[in-house]
């Protein structure tokens, strides 16, 4: 694997270097080299290091500049104002590191990161027997953008879908139908479903049955203390391993997973079912695990409770608030099988890195729950733990999205609608009727998908987003349509150029003049292996998502001022634009693809 050091990272090297030789013997510290609109870069460095070396920064600068040899990267270098430096790039060296990022492969020249290990993210955690909602679509579409960026990082990447399968719920729900047997049969989807071959519709069906017998066990649950108590016994022996409640539960298990299969595919998502391991699957370690708390004494027995305590963890009445591992019933929490899983995960998957791509409204029991693992020893100084935490999706009034009638909205029923709406777009921009039916369906499924994965990740996870399906699907602004409208048009061009009398294809020519369009296009490409890599460490994938924009916003500039395919163009010049095209159309296409996105050939 070939990397690519940036012209940014060669330039920045050279000031460092510079900055050791104007300072001898003294800490040279950062450039603070940025992006600027008066030359290609400015670094502000200088100043804060006159400050601190008790000098005139304007000296100091001078004596950068004349420490840097003519040539190379740097075509000019400049002081200005109180001790700016303004650099400007030779146009041959921004093709020439292009041209060697197009030869480097599929990675554009992007290395990887400096010290890979091995991570395990937590993501993508749907309910057995309830239908997945718009809530659950930032937890798959971030985390899955992640394992994509995490392992083009070259990070070892195990997958972990923690879903909701046992606990209080699945006690009620059995309970119920057992107590009303006639419901048991309208609520299973037949043997296929359970072996796991029945169709999407099939699965759908089954699912929205048992989310239907769920809300009916919800309400039981609720109003008769008596049933209450049978279904948290009934919650006991389905730890235990009572067998018929054990065969009920496998049956809720079997059809959510093929109503969950479903949903994942139509968000073009590998989920795999190896890498599906829920609430149940640590059920034999949660004895254990509370046996090594209260016997280290990390937990404690309260009113017939193994509780953790944490002295800024209180109540509205100053009381702590304690993290609650195994209830007095003897049911185990949520705790304890979140602690088991990170024993599972640090000592026998060996991670060096946990990561939990969980709703911020979890922050506080995620906290005490690295916490609790940190005084039990089981997540040493070598182990991270981070969660991290998205908002919450709103609808156009700002509140959470809901249906008119208060409820939560099917996520299948959004993505559809998504698909719908791009699908028309597809078809009305395909005025020469290029496409056929099945192509508009297919880009229109693309473009649907990519558009609602796009606005998600295009914000910071931190950040609560509004969910607008007409602004997600339009050409204009901050897009996925956008970018597959760029990265399509190039493709157009690239045909038309491989169609003329005379056959153009890209080729670099690093003696030619560049105008400022292609200058700017050239700099901000050259700039993709280095944000994946910032983006991948940050754990931001909106970051890529805002290069990407910016790139294809570029291109939409290039493309206004700098015609391609010209006739009035010399052939070095429409091979070198066709070259800026190119490299233009797999950035987009590698990034697109690390956000999860497809980019279609043509729309």
């Amino acid at each position: 694997m070939t990397s690519v050091t940036s012209l940014t990272a060669s330039v920045d090297q050279r000031l460092k270097d510079a900055l050791a030789a104007a300072l001898p013997g003294a800490d040279a510290g950062d450039p603070l080299l940025r992006r600027s609109d008066r030359a290609d870069y400015q670094a502000n460095g200088v100043l804060a290091l006159a400050k601190k070396a008790k000098g005139n920064p304007r000296e100091l600068a001078a004596k950068v500049v004349e420490s840097i040899t003519p040539g190379g990267a740097i075509q000019e270098i400049e002081v200005s104002g109180p001790g700016f430096l303004n650099i400007t790039l030779a146009d041959r060296a921004i093709i020439e590191n292009l041209a060697a990022r197009a030869a480097a492969g599929d990675r554009l020249g992007a290395p990887h990161a400096p010290h890979p290990g091995t991570t395990v993210i937590d993501y993508a955690q749907p309910n057995v027997a309830k239908e997945m909602h718009v809530g659950h679509l930032r937890s798959a579409v971030i985390g899955a953008a992640m394992v994509n960026m995490l392992e083009f990082s070259g990070e070892t990447v195990v997958r972990r879908h923690h879903i909701g399968d046992w606990g209080t719920a699945f006690g009620m729900l059995i309970q119920y139908l057992i107590e009303h047997p006639a419901e048991l049969d309208r609520s299973h989807g037949g043997e296929d479903a359970a072996a796991g071959t029945a169709d999407a519709e099939a699965g759908l069906e089954a699912m929205s049955n048992l989310g239907r017998v769920y809300k009916l066990s919800k309400a039981a649950f609720d109003a008769d203390p008596e049933f209450k108590d049978r279904a948290r016994r009934r919650v006991v022996e389905l730890q235990a391993g009572d067998e018929q409640t054990l065969a009920l539960w496998h049956r809720f298990v079997d059809e959510s997973k093929v109503y969950f299969y479903s949903v994942f595919n139509k968000l073009d998502m590998d989920i795999r079912d190896p890498d599906v391991v829920g609430e149940s699957g640590y059920n034999d370690m949660l004895d254990e695990t509370c046996r090594l708390l209260e016997e280290s004494g990390v937990a404690v027995r309260s009113e017939g409770a193994l509780c953790v305590f944490f002295d800024d963890v209180k109540g509205p009445d100053g009381n702590q608030v304690p993290l609650i591992v195994k209830k007095s019933d003897g049911g185990y929490g949520y705790a304890a099988t979140d602690l088991s899983a990170i024993r599972d995960r640090v000592f026998h998957l060996k991670a060096d890195t946990l990561l939990y791509v969980v709703d911020a409204r979890q922050s506080l029991h995620f906290k005490m729950v690295f916490e609790t693992a940190r005084r039990a020893g089981w997540l040493g100084e070598d182990v991270d733990a981070v969660q991290l935490a998205f908002g919450t999706v709103l609808g156009a009034d700002g509140k959470p999205f809901k249906t008119r009638a208060g409820e939560t909205v099917r996520l299948v029923d959004l993505l559809d609608e998504a698909i719908e709406r791009a699908t028309a777009v597809v078809r009305e921009k395909d005025v020469k009727g290029v496409l056929g039916e099945a192509e508009i369906v297919e880009r229109g499924t693309q473009v649907g998908i990519g558009a609602v994965k796009y606005a998600d990740l295009s914000t910071s996870a931190a950040r609560d987003y509004k969910f607008d399906l007409d602004q997600m699907v339009s050409l204009q602004g901050d897009t996925s349509v956008y970018l597959q409208y760029a990265y399509a048009r190039i493709q157009s061009i690239l045909r038309r150029g491989a169609a003329l009398p005379e056959p153009a294809a890209p080729a670099a020519h690093p003696e030619l003049t560049l105008a400022e369009a292609e200058r700017a296009l050239g700099l901000h490409a050259d700039e993709f292996a280095q944000t994946v890599l910032d983006a991948t460490s940050d754990y931001a994938p909106h970051k890529l998502a805002a290069y990407l924009y910016q790139l294809a916003s570029l291109y939409t500039t290039f493309y206004d001022k700098c015609h391609v395919l010209s006739d009035d163009n010399p052939r070095e010049l429409v091979e070198n634009r066709l070259f800026l095209c190119d490299i233009t159309a797999r950035t987009l296409r590698v990034g697109m693809t690390l956000l999860g996105i497809r980019t279609p050939e043509s729309l």
